[in-house]
């Protein structure tokens, strides 16, 4: 390689999008004010905001309302698309597992965070016991995930490879 050739890094997130992050921080800092979790997110397509969340879990006692997730639903439902490929996620903090499956699953091109896991940690939202276990056996698992086969356990699958207008995803 010449030196004239720069390495080029694809995971370094260039400086244009710290604005980003920055309203990405200023939703988790809301959050905070009004009583919820450390946590905001922003989804950007084009360079314009297509969705926003904070972290919902303790204000409508649910799980999985997560920063991420939720920007991630405020995007698809202000696009009528459940694919946001062209997007990317800024959030306050790194995705845990859930969130970053999320991402996966929207098909999102990249996602940039400013705090990371041990940040959160120290916050008392220590994701790493997730990611370590979802390296085990599911047979270490605290809570058992079984498979258990009925008869005609597949017939949804079935009905959906017959449906000829399905939208695929």
């Amino acid at each position: 390689m010449t030196s004239s050739m720069a390495q080029v890094d694809p995971t370094a997130a260039p400086p244009e999008e710290d604005q980003w992050l920055v309203r990405a921080v200023r939703l988790a800092l809301q959050n905070v004010a009004d009583g919820g979790g450390p946590f905001g997110a922003v989804v950007v397509r084009g360079g314009v905001v297509v969705g926003t969340g904070q972290n919902r879990v303790t204000r409508d006692n649910d799980p999985t309302a997560h920063a991420e997730v939720t920007a991630i639903r405020d995007a698809c439902a202000r696009l009528g698309d459940f694919s946001l490929v062209g997007a990317r996620l800024y959030s306050s903090c790194e995705p845990c597992p859930l969130c970053l499956t999320a991402a996966l699953w929207a098909r999102l091109d990249r996602v940039v965070y400013a705090a990371n896991r041990d940040d959160a940690a120290r916050a008392g939202f220590d994701d790493r016991a997730f990611y370590d276990l979802l390296r085990r056996d599911r047979a270490a698992w605290p809570m058992p995930v079984v498979e258990r086969r009925i008869a005609g356990a597949e017939a949804p699958i079935e009905a959906w490879l017959a449906f000829a207008e399905r939208v695929e995803y």
